[in-house]
C-alpha cells in the first residue's frame, strides 16, 4: 500500500489515543490508553481530570505507538491532531503536543474534525487484515457517540450534506444516564447491551420520537420516559424509588427485570437510528451505508441496519468495535485525505470544542 505514513494524536475526551497509519487505510500502531476506569465512580467524564489524564499517558502512548510501527518520528509524512469537537483542556493537550512534535520534526501539521475521523474509521484496515473494498460512493453515513449524533450523505470524500442531527441529547449520552437508572456500570452503552442481552419477553416499550419526516434525532424524552418506568419498576417491585441507583448498591431490580428495561430501551433507540439512516439511504440512491462512534459498536445496532441493508442490495461499512471508540488510527485515516488536499494547520491551531463536521451542507428535498 502506498500513500502519506502519518502520525495521528487523538485527545478530545477521555482517551489518549495515538496511530501510525498508511494511506489513510493501513493501520501500523494503534495505542489507546482508556480512562474509563478513572471516570467510572462519577459515572461520567470530569473535564479536568481528563485533561491530567492525557498529560501523564501522551508520552507513553506515543512511545508505545512508533515502537509498534518500528518508525521514528523523522520516518513519518505528517503530523495529525484533533482539534475539536470535544473538551477544551483534553484538546490542547493533543492539539500542543503534535504542533510541538511538528515544529521540532519539520512535518506538516493536519488538523482533523474528531467527527470526520468517526467517518474515516470505516476506511480502515488493521495490521495483517487483507484488502477489501472501500465504501462506494454516494453514502449515506450516521455517527452517533456520547456527544454527537447526525446522518450525513458523502458523494465523494470530505464532501457533506446534512440530513439532520440531535436536537437536544445524543444518543450515547441516554445510554449512559439510562444505565445509571437501571444501576448499570459505567459506559452505560455496553452495560445495556448486555443486559439486553439476557432478556426473554421482549415486552417492554419504550416511546420512539420520530419528529415527523424530519431526520433529527432526539433522545431527552426517552431518558424521561425511562425514568418514569423504572421508577414504576422499582416501586412494583417494593423497592425505594429513587430515580437513580448505582452500580453495587443494595435494593437492585430483579436482573430479569433489569434486562427487559434495558432490552426495551436499546430497542427503542437502534429502531429509531436504523430506521432513518435506511429512510436517508433510499433518498439518495445510496450504494454504501457507514457507521462510526461509539454506539455503533452496539451489536444490536449493527445487526438491525446489517440486516435492512442486504435487503435493500446496499453496502455496509462498519468498523470493528474497536475502531467505533475514540482512536488514533481514524484521526490518521483521515488526515490522508486532508493533507492530499493540502489542507494544512499552522502552528497557531487552537482548539474548537464546538466544531462541526467540516463542511456541511443542507439536504435539498
Amino acid at each position: 500500500m502506498s500513500g502519506p505514513l502519518i502520525l495521528a494524536v487523538e485527545s478530545s475526551c477521555d482517551e489518549t489515543g495515538i496511530a501510525v497509519v498508511e494511506g489513510g487505510r493501513r493501520i501500523h500502531a494503534n495505542v489507546v490508553a482508556s480512562q474509563t476506569a478513572l471516570h467510572a465512580a462519577t459515572g461520567g467524564i470530569v473535564p479536568e481530570v481528563a485533561a491530567r489524564a492525557h498529560l501523564r499517558w501522551i508520552v507513553p502512548v506515543l512511545d508505545e505507538a512508533l515502537a509498534g510501527a518500528g518508525v521514528s518520528v523523522a520516518d513519518v509524512d505528517a503530523v495529525a491532531v484533533t482539534y475539536g469537537p470535544g473538551l477544551a483542556g483534553s484538546l490542547l493537550v493533543g492539539i500542543n503536543f503534535a504542533k510541538t512534535l511538528a515544529f521540532v520534526h519539520d512535518k506538516p501539521l493536519v488538523g482533523v474534525n474528531h467527527l470526520e475521523g468517526h467517518l474515516y474509521a470505516a476506511w480502515l484496515l488493521d495490521p495483517g487484515e487483507a484488502e477489501r473494498e472501500a465504501a462506494l460512493f454516494p453514502l449515506v453515513a450516521l455517527i452517533v457517540s456520547g456527544g454527537h449524533t447526525f446522518l450525513v450523505e458523502m458523494r465523494d470524500h470530505l464532501t457533506y450534506r446534512l440530513f439532520g442531527q440531535t436536537v437536544d441529547d445524543a444518543a450515547g449520552e441516554a445510554f449512559d444516564k439510562v444505565g445509571r437508572l437501571l444501576g448499570l456500570s459505567y459506559p452505560g452503552g455496553p452495560a445495556i447491551q448486555r443486559a439486553a442481552e439476557a432478556a426473554t419477553r421482549h415486552d417492554s416499550v419504550f416511546p420512539r420520537a420520530w419528529l415527523g419526516d424530519s431526520y433529527d434525532f432526539s433522545f431527552s424524552g426517552l431518558k424521561t420516559a425511562a425514568r418514569r418506568t423504572v421508577d414504576e419498576a422499582r416501586a412494583a417491585a417494593g423497592l425505594p424509588v429513587d430515580g437513580r441507583l448505582r452500580a453495587g448498591e443494595d435494593a437492585q431490580l430483579p436482573e430479569a427485570v433489569t434486562a427487559e428495561l434495558a432490552w426495551g430501551f436499546q430497542d427503542s433507540v437502534v429502531d429509531v437510528l436504523a430506521t432513518k439512516t435506511i429512510r436517508a439511504a433510499e433518498e439518495v440512491d445510496a450504494r454504501t451505508i457507514v457507521i462510526g462512534g461509539g454506539v455503533a459498536a452496539n451489536a444490536a445496532l449493527r445487526a438491525r441496519i446489517a440486516g435492512d441493508a442486504e435487503a435493500r442490495n446496499i453496502r455496509l461499512n462498519v468498523p470493528r468495535p474497536g475502531l467505533c471508540t475514540d482512536n488514533g488510527a481514524m484521526i490518521g485515516a483521515a488526515a490522508a485525505w486532508r493533507l492530499g488536499a493540502g489542507d494544512l494547520a499552522g502552528l497557531d491551531l487552537d482548539a474548537r470544542p464546538s466544531l462541526p463536521l467540516a463542511r456541511p451542507e443542507p439536504v435539498a428535498r
